[in-house]
């Protein structure tokens, strides 16, 4: 039985993409701050529920000790928490602006990655997907006739670049686990008040399908679904 983490897995993306994995087989953990929200979520999918704080290092290191008893490894990791950060023009977002979106975004990953690494050592075909953003494509957000280019948002858009980042190194220190950022695209969630031109299901897809590349799937990227972004 493949084991699955998803972080923010109470909603939006996560959910979906929970919904799907359970649904070709998977056992699904789903990561939540909330306690109420996340296990009401997890008994609507038929998954496991375990509470998750990607900001807190003890929250973020009870949970991989509960997975450990529960499972004694991790498959598949999904770092699907993030926010949208501080909504503010580019000149009026502080330093602490950018502390609270980065630790949410980038240093979160990086909690919940360190603490599950042993688990995920454990698997015979490890894998990690980040789910980063065409928003932290360079090349996108400088190309005028991409719709990134419209968005200057200096927290979030940058804490996505650092992430596809976080990722590649990941990869080049892990080369047995299997580690990509994905853009999901512009989909209508919580974050962008549902305005964005995808659906969730749409959204999830890339999710999915790079949770489920396996062994010889490939490592270091940063993908949407028409395939590797350059970013």
């Amino acid at each position: 039985m493949t084991t699955t983490l998803i972080t923010g897995a109470n909603k939006g993306l996560g959910f979906e993409t929970a919904r799907r994995l359970i649904e070709a087989g998977h056992t699904v953990y789903v990561g939540a701050r909330d306690a109420h929200r996340g296990r009401t979520a997890a008994e609507r999918l038929g998954a496991r529920f375990v509470q998750l704080d990607v900001t807190d290092e003890d929250s973020v290191k009870a949970a991989a000790e509960f997975v450990r008893a529960d499972a004694g490894h991790l498959d598949i990791l999904v770092n699907n928490a993030g926010i949208v950060g501080a909504r503010k023009p580019v000149g009026e977002v502080t330093g602490a602006d950018m502390t609270t979106t980065y630790d949410t975004n980038v240093f979160g990953v990086v909690r919940v990655t360190h603490a599950f690494l042993p688990l995920l050592e454990a698997s015979d075909a490890p894998v990690v997907v980040n789910v980063s953003s065409g928003l932290g494509s360079l090349a996108a957000c400088a190309d005028p006739s991409r719709v990134e280019f419209q968005v200057t948002v200096l927290d979030y858009n940058s804490s996505k670049t650092a992430l596809v980042m976080v990722t590649s190194q990941y990869a080049k220190a892990f080369p047995a686990i299997r580690f990509n950022a994905v853009d999901p695209g512009y989909t209508a969630t919580d974050l962008n008040g549902h305005q964005g031109t995808q659906t969730i299901e749409e959204g999830a897809e890339i999710i999915v399908r790079m949770a489920s590349i396996g062994a010889d799937g490939p490592t270091g990227g940063f993908f949407d679904k028409t395939g590797p972004v350059i970013w």
